[in-house]
């Protein structure tokens, strides 16, 4: 029998996707967002509880969804993310006083009702700053999971053409061998789909532009952009040009990629390349509920070899 899924915080379901391609049965999602939620359902074809997790409970995912071997997902980032201009700077108010914070701890106690014979939760590093790493093995000790491992992946190393460096807190240990012997780059990925429109990629369209920006991009080269934000820690570039032959930077749910060599907006569907979607893996929603949904992601290949781990533990 095929072990089962549950997806948390499950958004258009690259977490859910990897295990699904690692041979797991996927039970279904909770989100609350309609748009990453149909593009789940639409996707994977079960169901999905459209709450604020906050109000779901165990008995609420037992009964609609099912009884799951494993729960995955990823809680918000951006109370943690030193993008986030914003964020707390006291690291415990980040997690126990900012509301989007808690959800990390929602996440928790779902996992002790539970009680899967595996969880694993994504995030940013960054949600391990100082006391907070003592401060979540004492909560997953205070559901039942006395051990704790806090595994530090990067993308590029599993097939993913863009950088990407998120912890995978589990309860088992989860270190997968790299499956590539060098970087994917940004022309690896998307250098050979067909122009954008008039084609039956979905997510495969042009994003218009106004002759304002359009000015602004033709001077361009690579590696530079029209905005630099400024995070809690430095200054994050948005609006690049990407460099054909390196790996994209990290997609991010705000983020916007300018071709390499045309003076347009990647598509959604290039976008989702550089986060190693498959290409019948459509998007619900408008243009920028698109965007955020692939940069919000766990990509589904670095997904399936952290699933592959996680099923020879089993």
């Amino acid at each position: 029998m095929r072990p089962r899924v549950v997806d948390l915080f499950c958004g258009a379901g690259g977490f859910s996707l990897g295990f699904r391609e690692a041979g797991f049965k996927i039970l279904g999602g909770v989100d609350n967002h309609p748009a990453p939620a149909a593009t789940y359902r639409n996707n994977f074809g079960v169901r999905v509880l459209e709450e604020d997790i906050k109000r779901v409970d165990a008995e609420d995912i037992l009964s609609e969804l099912g009884d799951p071997d494993v729960v995955i997902g990823g809680p918000p980032c951006e109370p943690f993310t030193a993008a986030n201009a914003e964020r707390r700077p006291d690291p415990l108010d980040r997690l126990y006083d900012d509301p989007t914070g808690r959800l990390v701890l929602h996440f928790i106690r779902l996992v002790g009702d539970l009680q899967p014979e595996v969880f694993v939760m994504e995030n940013v590093p960054a949600i391990l700053e100082g006391p907070l790493e003592r401060a979540l093995r004492r909560e997953f000790e205070r559901v039942g999971y006395d051990r704790v491992y806090f595994n530090v992946l990067q993308a590029v190393d599993y097939g993913v053409p863009s950088y990407r460096r998120r912890v995978f807190i589990s309860n088992v240990r989860i270190r997968p061998e790299p499956t590539v012997d060098r970087p994917r780059t940004v022309w690896d990925a998307i250098g050979d789909l067909p122009e954008p429109d008039g084609s039956d990629i979905p997510n495969h369209e042009l994003r218009p532009l106004s002759r304002r920006k359009l000015r602004r991009i033709r001077r361009l080269r690579w590696g530079q952009a029209l905005n630099v934000i400024r995070g809690a820690k430095g200054e994050f570039k948005n609006w690049l040009r990407l460099h054909p032959w390196k790996p994209a930077p990290t997609v991010m749910g705000g983020s916007r990629f300018i071709h390499p060599f045309e003076d347009r907006l990647l598509t959604v569907r290039e976008q989702a390349r550089l986060m190693s979607y498959p290409d019948d893996h459509a998007f619900e929603g408008g243009y920028e509920a698109q965007y955020d949904q692939v940069g919000e992601s766990v990509p589904p290949a670095l997904a399936r070899a952290i699933a592959e781990e996680v099923r020879e533990r089993l």
